[in-house]
């Protein structure tokens, strides 16, 4: 069987049928499969089953803080060929935040960010995100066309999270630009310096804006978090600059992708797509439902703090072992007929969002902008279809699952 590749996990040929992708991994005959290279990272093990995937999201044996540990010494180095890969994890390393730390340090980070997303304050943003959704189609109505990523898919969540930080609305395209260009730029040796540069940018950005919000302090995250760290809250510069920048980009981009994903989804399932339009009472069961089939995170990562084994495998403490959350949400032993789109699904214990300590905080937010998303296109365009043919749609390199544009008619 021929083998997979680190790079057939952002392969465009994955993100277009993932579920063939699948199979390839399923047919191994091993739960924990083994890469050779992962992103020029070195060897990786790959766990692709529901159950693994859920055992080492809830394991504190395996970590996220690479600063606190160093491959196996006979693991050669992070190969030069992904110099940008490279970049971005020293990066991460100077500007720590929730997702690449472990208690203490993740403990006190989420902490902080965590009271801007009660379930009563998520709640209450249902009026303003309804009123986005509703002003977005407003604007192309008359058309009968759109792009549902540029026109739709991605100024919903990324204008409700620029209200939450506090971020001016002529900002708002620099961020989708950067953001863009990070995640490309990243899996491309040949733009090393163009993902130092982003980042770059996104900093003195943060930086103008914390200058800002100290100035002229508001009802808004980045307030809160400014007078947390000036009321020494324990939380660093750094910290502080990072946790904002994890709140901008994944506050909207997984969000864009779920939207644009999840409606591909239903046109390519018209008799789900009639049945939700019939029943908006399903909107929480198919948001569900599509995070599990079309979900837009691929995979994630953790280390080994210790040697370890699994699966009769010895992973050595420094090594990487990647989690397929996508596949995992196919598993047969988990799902009843996991290859259909069913949004009457009762039972799905889905993993988009993670599992464990570093489950997606922003998730009930997700959730909400998703049922408002789909809810108010299925009402308000009838005759929503697709106009090009699937076949013509085209991915960002990424390991999200993220349609470059999803035009359409109405």
């Amino acid at each position: 069987m021929e083998k997979i590749t680190g790079n057939d996990f952002a392969s465009p040929e994955t993100m277009r049928d993932f579920l063939a992708f699948y199979k390839r991994l399923a047919g191994q005959q091993e739960p924990l499969y083994r890469l050779e290279d992962f992103f020029g990272r070195g060897p990786a093990w790959v766990a692709f089953r529901h159950e693994d995937v859920v055992a080492i999201l809830k394991d504190p044996r395996f970590v996220k803080d690479m600063r606190k540990l160093s491959p196996p010494q006979d693991q050669r180095e992070p190969s030069q060929e992904n110099a940008s890969v490279n970049k971005f994890l020293e990066w991460t390393k100077k500007m720590p935040n929730m997702l690449t730390v472990d208690p203490p340090d993740h403990t006190r980070l989420r902490r902080l960010a965590s009271k801007a997303f009660t379930p009563h304050t998520i709640e209450g943003l249902r009026p303003r995100i309804q009123q986005i959704a509703d002003e977005l189609l407003d604007a192309v109505q008359e058309r009968g066309r759109m792009d549902l990523i540029a026109d739709f898919a991605y100024p919903l969540p990324m204008t409700v999270i620029s209200e939450m930080l506090g971020i001016p609305a002529a900002d708002r395209n620099a961020f989708r630009e950067w953001t863009r260009e990070l995640l490309s730029a990243s899996l491309d040796p040949k733009q090393a310096d163009d993902v130092e540069a982003v980042l770059d940018k996104f900093v003195e950005y943060i930086k103008t804006l914390l200058a800002e919000k100290r100035a002229h302090p508001g009802d808004d995250i980045t307030s809160g978090l400014v007078q947390a760290y000036d009321e020494g809250d324990q939380l660093s510069e750094n910290e502080l600059i990072s946790t904002i920048w994890l709140l901008i980009v994944a506050g909207h981009e997984t969000t864009v992708n779920l939207i644009g994903s999840g409606i591909l989804a239903l046109l390519q399932h018209p008799e789900q797509m009639r049945l939700l339009r019939s029943d908006p009472s399903l909107l929480p069961s198919a948001v569900e439902e599509l995070l599990r089939y079309a979900g837009p995170v691929i995979i994630g990562s953790r280390i080994a703090g210790e040697d370890l084994t699994l699966h009769g495998k010895n992973i050595r403490k420094g090594e990487t072992v990647v989690v397929s959350l996508a596949a995992a949400n196919l598993d047969p032993h988990q799902f009843s007929n996991p290859e259909a789109l069913d949004i009457t699904r009762e039972e799905n214990e889905h993993l988009a969002f993670g599992k464990g300590i570093h489950l997606c905080l922003g998730a009930p937010l997700a959730r909400l902008e998703g049922q408002i998303a789909f809810g108010t296109l299925l009402q308000r365009l009838p005759n929503l279809r697709l106009a090009v043919a699937p076949e013509q749609l085209t991915y960002n390199p990424s390991t999200l699952r993220s349609l470059a544009s999803l035009p359409v008619l109405f």
